[in-house]
């Protein structure tokens, strides 16, 4: 039997987190290791639990949503982030996948459908509620950068430059006092976002846009 997929609920309305997180729970292959009201507290938790899905509402009080997605996505890069919404709005939705998430889900959404988007995320896929998806297909047809480099973050860029050098994952995570299954994790968001299928492209793929 494989490992249950293990959530994290970040909503400030007490009795819809508390109703998300029940529908979760009823899932045979979910367990919800956490839920809080804030970005900050959704943070820690994600530190401490290393949830592989962090449920997360964008109008929290203190940090929002779009930046807890961005600290959370940087501090433990293989967590999944789904933002669960009524905010119906393109440009959050553009904001919320720069910022890291892999799901944009409006709280209109039935308990099977949330449960199949946490799963598919899990397995890789992208998930945009149907009333956004076209709106975001043209948005991203016309400003997708023409340069995949400008599509890493800051951090990203600087692991890929010590891959550059020739540093093992080892060595790239004793630089920058990360952890090497942290560092495992950058790199394959590195190559996916650039689509090449190992280190090596990816390297010489940036050397060559220098």
């Amino acid at each position: 039997m494989s490992e249950p997929i293990r959530i994290l609920v970040a909503d400030d309305h007490p009795l819809f987190r508390e109703g998300v997180v029940h529908s979760l729970a009823s899932e045979p292959d979910f367990v919800v290791v956490g839920q809080v009201a804030s970005g900050e507290e959704a943070l820690r938790l994600a530190r401490d639990l290393l949830p592989d899905v962090v449920l997360l509402d964008i109008g929290m009080p203190g940090w929002d949503g779009l930046i807890t997605a961005e600290k959370i996505t940087a501090a433990c890069p293989a967590a999944k982030i789904v933002v669960l919404t009524v905010v119906e709005d393109e440009d959050k939705l553009l904001a919320a996948f720069k910022a890291g998430a892999r799901g944009y889900v409006l709280k209109g959404v039935s308990a099977r459908e949330l449960a199949n988007v946490v799963r598919s995320t899990v397995q890789g896929e992208v998930y945009v509620s149907p009333s956004l998806a076209a709106g975001i297909l043209v948005a991203l047809t016309h400003d997708r950068a023409a340069d995949p480099l400008e599509e890493l973050t800051e951090r990203e860029l600087e692991i890929l430059r010590l891959v550059g050098r020739g540093l093992t994952n080892r060595e790239i995570g004793h630089q920058l006092h990360l952890a090497e299954k942290t560092i495992k994790h950058y790199i394959t968001n590195i190559l996916q976002k650039l689509q090449v299928r190992s280190r090596v492209e990816a390297a010489l793929l940036a050397a060559r846009r220098k």
